[in-house]
């Protein structure tokens, strides 16, 4: 087939040409056209391409084409109508959601009643949707076993079902529940497996379920997995010395969208954290992270309010974001397969892109394992620092570029005595030092008559300027009083006359 070949080539329905047409898809990739024209058949395949290459539109266009809609004259005859006719099972809660809304799109004009179904939110919505009828269930194998056997979820008349990133599903331990809801699925149904790697379980796993499958791969089989769009730098680096490396990546002339991944949640949230005191609008997905804060970092990425997202490999599947110019694996991956999902976040659908992997010393025998399993020339990683000229060279990175493109807070001395409001907390002024005088009648009392002065003065020293002259007075004229008791009418100590 040619570079011309139009969807309605392969064989698809004209409300689905046409709902891809009007967001700019006429031209299929590989994939999809060798996949489309065989899945119309009906029959079981195994489709193997690399990651970014368009396998969601290849299964998807394919089930939208064999449900039967609400819009259908055929609808009203089906065994049950409004239950789902197609599920697709997906590893993660970002590549449900991802190809929950790529079906949607597909089907815009079609009307097909699509349910993404995912943990981590509430199960009010999913549960009347449910009830209210849908022809398309995408979601993640834990919830879907939920909803299942709670017997909410209906999967008696599923007519397709897929299995996206099964290699995925086998890394995270799915295996076991994928094979539960093949178990509560009709024997005579179409299955598809899509994957990026075939490992031997994943095999196996086809040919358990899977009929006479068709094995469909869109390269060669000595070619290489990654996307040959794609510019690779592996750089030996020190850890300490990371995040001023990236800082100046950051500031790369042909940057846009940049996407970093770490291998644990506390490297993810630690390196956002110093990329947004940088100045840098970044943002973290890690498992640490409810659902909806992960959502709005993936829509604030989408929307370019932010142009730097950190991620654990959870979201290195099903994260479809156009404009990823780079990748940055800040920790060398663990195999080659986590490798190839991680830049394929780059080098989307034709585009180029740039691939850049940090490897510590202590994991130099790991690389070299994931570079003769991809066949890559890159055994020996140049060692790097944030100001080697090879790294301003090979990334077009201005040499006058900063570890920072905001200065840093000027902290004086008195900043160590702030709140934590950051206001500086006001010095107390000195009060004058009481001298305590004892009273009688309005006059001090013997020695402390040295003292009056103080109760009229404002200030210790005027007091000591008139001490002098007030003690002569009161020694020198003052005279002691005689205190008499009085009982009622009378004075104590005197008979009363008779």
């Amino acid at each position: 087939m040619t570079a011309q070949t139009t969807f309605s080539d392969l064989g698809l329905l004209p409300d689905i040409v046409a709902a891809l047409a009007d967001v700019g898809i006429e031209h299929p990739f590989p994939i999809q056209q060798m996949a489309i024209p065989v899945a119309l058949t009906g029959a079981d395949l195994i489709g193997q391409a690399r990651t970014g290459t368009g396998k969601t539109l290849a299964f998807g266009t394919t089930l939208l084409q064999r449900i039967v809609v609400p819009t259908d004259p055929d609808f009203e005859y089906l065994a049950e109508p409004g239950a789902p006719q197609a599920l697709v099972v997906a590893p993660t809660r970002e590549l449900a959601s991802q190809v929950g809304k790529d079906l949607q799109t597909a089907s815009a004009r079609r009307k097909a009643r699509v349910l993404t179904i995912y943990g981590g939110v509430a199960y009010e919505d999913q549960l009347s949707t449910l009830l209210s009828g849908v022809e398309i269930v995408v979601g993640t194998p834990g919830r879907l076993l939920d909803l299942a056997d709670r017997g909410a979820l209906n999967l008696a008349h599923i007519k397709v079902l897929v299995l996206d990133e099964a290699d995925e599903m086998l890394d995270l331990g799915f295996l076991p529940d994928v094979e539960r809801i093949l178990a509560k699925t009709p024997e005579l149904r179409q299955t598809m497996l899509f994957s990026a790697t075939m490992p031997s379980a994943i095999v196996s796993l086809a040919r358990r379920h899977l009929r006479h499958p068709l094995n469909i791969r869109a390269e060669s089989a000595n070619e290489q997995s990654t996307v040959p769009a794609t510019a690779q730098f592996v750089y030996q680096a020190h850890d300490l010395d990371k995040p001023e490396i990236i800082a100046r990546i950051l500031q790369a002339e042909s940057r846009d969208r940049v996407m970093i991944f770490c291998r644990t949640k506390r490297s993810a949230q630690r390196v956002t954290d110093d990329l947004a005191e940088r100045g840098f609008k970044a943002a973290s997905i890690h498992g640490d992270l409810s659902q909806v804060l992960r959502e709005k970092a993936l829509r604030r990425f989408r929307e370019g309010t932010i142009d730097t997202l950190v991620a654990t490999d959870v979201a290195a599947r099903g994260i479809d974001v156009t404009g990823v110019s780079h990748v940055i694996n800040y920790e060398c991956p663990d195999d080659e397969s986590t490798y190839v999902h991680r830049i394929g976040r780059t080098g989307r659908a034709g585009a180029s892109g740039v691939a850049i992997t940090f490897v510590d010393w202590a994991d130099l025998t790991r690389w070299k394992v994931i570079n003769n399993a991809l066949g890559l020339p890159f055994e020996e990683p140049q060692e790097t620092y944030s100001t080697s000229e090879h790294l301003f060279h090979d990334l077009g990175i201005d040499p006058s570029a900063k570890g920072r493109i905001i200065p840093a807070r000027d902290r004086s001395d008195d900043d160590h005595q702030s709140d934590r409001g950051g206001r500086e907390r006001p010095r107390r002024a000195e009060r004058p030092k009481r001298n305590r005088v004892r009273m009688r009648n309005g006059k001090p009392v013997g020695g402390d008559a040295s003292a009056a002065g103080d109760t009229t003065t404002s200030g210790t020293a005027q007091a000591a300027e008139t001490a002098p002259s007030s003690e002569g007075e009161a020694s020198g004229n003052s005279t002691p009083r005689r205190r008499r008791r009085r009982r009622s009418s009378g004075t104590a100590g005197h008979k009363s006359d008779a």
